[in-house]
């Protein structure tokens, strides 16, 4: 059974792929997510701490895609594939309490899920070099701000 906190990310990389589309309230559209893992997850507090800290810090970490990522400009990112990518870059950033290597693992494991053939791949390669860029070839040290 997937863990709390693996659910919440499923529900924000949701939360942030619909709201690109469809704008809105973004908690409204988690909200709305979240209805479907009813049952599943009881406390959306760890959901909505990722979804308004991804929004809080967006063009921070759209200039981190957009550098590591030169030959893909940011509207060419696969939706799903720039929601993975901007949620695992605000906790390797900005979380105190996610090693970078869970941050990473757990944005490979939704780019499986959710995305194409080549999600997991790309996801892997953007974050490794933001990683290194960072001084850390070594995903397993965390990252702090």
């Amino acid at each position: 059974m997937p863990s709390s906190r693996h659910l919440s990310r499923a529900i924000v990389l949701q939360t942030l792929f619909a709201y690109e589309f469809h704008g809105g309230d973004p908690e409204a559209v988690l909200e709305y997510i979240a209805r479907e893992f009813e049952g599943k997850i009881s406390d959306l507090s760890f959901a909505y701490e990722l979804l308004n800290g991804v929004l809080r810090h967006q063009k921070e970490i759209d200039d981190l895609i957009v550098k590591h990522a030169p030959q893909w400009p940011l509207e060419k990112i696969a939706g799903i594939d720039r929601a993975a990518l901007e949620l695992s870059i605000f906790e390797i950033l900005h979380s105190k309490d996610v090693p970078a290597v869970v941050a990473i693992d757990e944005a490979i494991e939704l780019s499986k899920t959710f995305g194409n053939e080549n999600s997991q791949k790309f996801v892997n390669g953007v974050l490794n070099a933001i990683l290194q860029s960072r001084g850390s070839s070594d995903p397993r040290t965390k990252n702090k701000n």
